[in-house]
C-alpha cells in the first residue's frame, strides 16, 4: 500500500492549515509559535520535519527545455537573452531555508533521546544542504544563514558570503546527514536514510568539484573525491541495482512508467502517488504537448555497435526516420517516438500507433517517449499515479564513473561497475577503455575520449530528468547552446513532406539541408557568459545594498 509518504505530506499540511486558521492578530508571533506549542517530543520533531520532504526534487518531463537536449515551441527566455532582471522573486526566496533554521535552532528542546533528535536534525540539514546548493547554482555568492531571522535581525542586511564558504557549509550539512541518518534496514520506510544522503552528497559534490575544476578554483579534487566516495558508499551497500526484466527494447522506458517504485532496486528515493489520494499531472501534460528533442541530442546517440554515427559503418543516415533509428542504441526508440510506437493501448486489446513523426505539433519531429504512458487512464488531468524518481541508482553510477575519470582513476573495473551496468540493460556493447576512439564530431573536441564518452552516456541515460543545463554550467560549456543543431529538428525531405497532408506541413520551414527550423527568425542561439548565473532581484539590492555588486553582466 502506498500510504506513508503521502501521510508525511498531509501531516505537514495539516499543521500549516491549523496554524493559519487563527485570527491573524491573535496569533503568536511566528518566532514564538513553535516554542510554546512545539518541540516537546519526538512526534513534534517528526511533524515539523515532514514539511521538508516535498522540497526534494523529482524528475520532470520539461525540465531539460533550458538546454541543448530539447527545443521548446516558445524560445526559452533565459537562453534567448530576453530574460529581464526581476524586481523581486526570481528564485531569491528564503522561506524554506528559514523554516529549516527555525527547526535546527529549537529541536534540542524536545524530550527525546539524542539519537532521535540528531536523526530529525539530519533530515532537515539534508534538505537545507540541497536548498542552499540550488541557490549557489543559480546566484553564485549568497547569504549563508544558520539561524532564523526576524524583522530586527541585523543579518537581514548582511553581505553575500563567497560561494566557496557557502558550499563548505553545504558539505558540512551533508556530512552530518550521512553520519546521523540510519541505514535503510533500520530506517522507517519512505523517510530519509544514509543512502539517500550519500546519493545527494555525490550529486552535489560532483557538481561543485567539476565547477571548480573547469574554472581553476581551489578545492576541486577534494570535492571530486567526496563525490566518488559517497557514490561508492551507495554502490557498496548492495541495496541497489539497474532495473531489468531481460527486455532490452522496453526496460529503459518502462522504468519510468511504474505505478509502484517501492521495492524497485533502482529507486534510491521516489515520490509515490496513490489513486484518489495523491496524484500528479505529468502524464497528461506530456500527452497534450510532447517535448521535442533537438537534432543535436539525436545525433549524440550511439549506434548499436557502440560507435558514434560519425564512425559506425552501420549508420544509415537520416534521410528517413526509419534509416535514422536503424542500428542505434536501443534507448533511441525508448526515448524518441518512431513509426509503430504505441500511443494508446485500448481496453479491447487493440493499439493506436504512430505512422509518421508528429509535426508540427511536435516541433522537431523527435517526440519524447519518456514518461509517456499508453494507458489512457493515466492521461486524465491530475489523475496520474505513476511514481517519480527523486534519486535514481543509474545517476549514482554515472556520478562515480565521472568523478573517477575527472580524478584520473577510472579503470576498466570502474567502467564495468558503472557504465556497463547501464549498457547491459539495453543490450549495448560494453565500453572498453582500451578501444575507445575519439568522435570526430564530438561536442567536446579537447576532452579526453573517456570523459567525452562518459558525458555522452550521462546525456542519454539521464535525458529529460533535469540535469543537462546544470551539467553545461558546471563544465563551463555554455557555448553548446550556440550550436545551430540545438534548435533544429529532423530532416524533412521533399519525399517525406509529400507523405503528409499539404496543409499540415505548409508552414514548416527547413534549412539548406532540409532540417526543420523551429525558430525561423534565427539560425542559432547566442551564448552570453552572464548566463552562467541568474541576476539578483532589483528590490533586494535596493533594500540591502550590501548584496551588491549585481552578478556580472546583469
Amino acid at each position: 500500500m502506498k500510504k506513508l509518504l503521502f501521510a508525511i505530506s498531509v501531516t505537514g499540511a495539516a499543521f500549516l492549515a491549523t496554524s493559519c486558521q487563527r485570527d491573524f492578530l491573535d496569533r503568536l508571533p511566528e518566532d514564538r509559535l513553535s516554542e510554546e506549542t512545539f518541540f516537546k517530543n519526538e512526534n513534534d520533531l517528526r511533524i515539523f520535519a515532514n514539511r521538508f520532504y516535498s522540497l526534494m526534487p523529482v524528475q520532470g518531463h520539461t525540465s531539460d527545455d533550458n538546454s541543448d537536449n530539447f527545443v521548446p515551441r516558445n524560445r526559452n527566455t533565459f537562453l534567448a537573452g530576453t530574460y529581464t532582471v526581476p524586481n523581486t522573486g526570481g528564485g531569491w526566496d528564503w522561506t524554506n531555508e528559514r523554516q529549516a533554521n527555525y527547526f535546527l535552532n529549537r529541536y534540542q528542546r524536545a524530550e527525546a533521546s539524542d539519537a532521535v533528535k540528531q536523526r530529525y536534525a539530519a533530515e532537515v540539514r539534508l534538505v537545507r544542504a540541497y536548498l542552499y546548493w540550488r541557490k549557489v547554482v543559480q546566484f553564485g555568492d549568497v547569504v549563508w544563514l544558520s539561524k532564523d531571522l526576524n524583522e530586527q535581525s541585523p543579518e537581514l542586511y548582511a553581505p553575500r558570503n563567497p560561494r566557496k564558504d557557502v558550499m563548505d557549509s553545504v558539505l558540512a550539512d551533508l556530512n552530518f546527514a550521512v553520519e546521523h541518518l540510519p541505514v535503510p534496514a533500520s530506517a522507517e520506510q519512505d523517510r530519509f536514510n544514509k543512502d539517500i544522503a550519500n546519493a545527494m552528497k555525490a550529486r552535489i559534490c560532483l557538481w561543485e568539484g567539476t565547477y571548480r575544476k573547469y574554472r581553476g578554483l581551489p578545492g576541486a579534487t577534494e570535492y571530486l573525491r567526496d563525490a566518488a566516495t559517497a557514490a561508492l558508499d551507495v554502490i557498496n551497500t548492495g541495496n541497489y541495482a539497474i532495473y531489468s526484466t531481460g527486455n532490452p527494447t522496453r526496460d529503459y522506458v518502462n522504468l519510468f512508467l511504474q505505478e509502484e517504485l517501492r521495492g524497485n532496486k533502482e529507486a534510491i528515493m521516489a515520490r509515490r502517488f496513490v489513486k484518489d489520494v495523491s496524484m500528479h499531472n505529468i502524464t497528461r501534460q506530456i500527452s497534450d504537448v510532447w517535448p521535442s528533442f533537438s537534432k543535436n541530442f539525436v545525433r549524440s546517440i550511439l549506434c548499436a555497435d557502440g560507435l558514434p554515427i560519425s564512425l559506425s559503418p552501420d549508420y544509415l543516415g537520416d534521410d528517413t526516420p526509419e534509416n535514422e533509428r536503424a542500428n542505434r542504441d536501443p534507448r533511441y526508440t525508448q526515448l524518441i517516438v518512431t513509426r509503430d510506437y504505441v500511443v494508446t493501448q485500448n481496453a479491447d486489446g487493440s493499439a493506436d500507433k504512430i505512422t509518421l513523426p508528429r509535426i508540427p505539433a511536435v516541433v522537431t519531429g523527435y517526440a519524447s517517449a519518456k514518461y509517456k504512458s499508453p494507458d489512457p487512464l493515466q492521461w486524465v488531468a491530475n489523475q496520474s499515479t505513476l511514481d517519480l524518481f527523486v534519486l535514481r541508482y543509474a545517476e549514482t553510477l554515472l556520478i562515480y564513473a565521472e568523478a573517477k575519470a575527472e580524478l584520473g582513476e577510472a579503470s576498466q573495473g570502474v567502467i564495468d561497475q558503472t557504465i556497463n551496468q547501464l549498457r547491459d540493460r539495453v543490450g549495448m556493447p560494453h565500453m572498453n577503455i582500451a578501444t575507445l576512439v575519439k568522435d570526430p564530431a564530438s561536442d567536446f573536441p579537447a576532452l579526453p575520449v573517456l570523459l567525452d564518452e562518459i558525458r555522452r552516456e550521462r546525456r542519454i541515460e539521464l535525458a529529460q530528468e533535469g540535469f543537462r543545463f546544470d551539467d553545461i554550467i558546471r563544465w563551463k560549456e555554455g557555448r553548446l547552446i550556440a550550436n545551430p543543431e540545438t534548435i533544429l529538428g529532423m530532416k524533412l525531405t521533399p519525399a517525406l513532406r509529400a507523405q503528409y497532408p499539404a496543409s499540415q506541413v505548409a508552414g514548416i520551414q527547413v534549412d539548406a539541408n532540409n532540417y526543420i527550423r523551429v525558430y525561423t527568425d534565427i539560425t542559432a542561439r547566442t551564448w552570453n557568459e552572464k548566463l552562467y548565473l541568474y541576476p539578483l532581484p532589483l528590490q533586494e539590492l535596493t533594500l540591502n545594498p550590501q548584496l551588491a555588486p549585481q552578478n556580472t553582466g546583469w
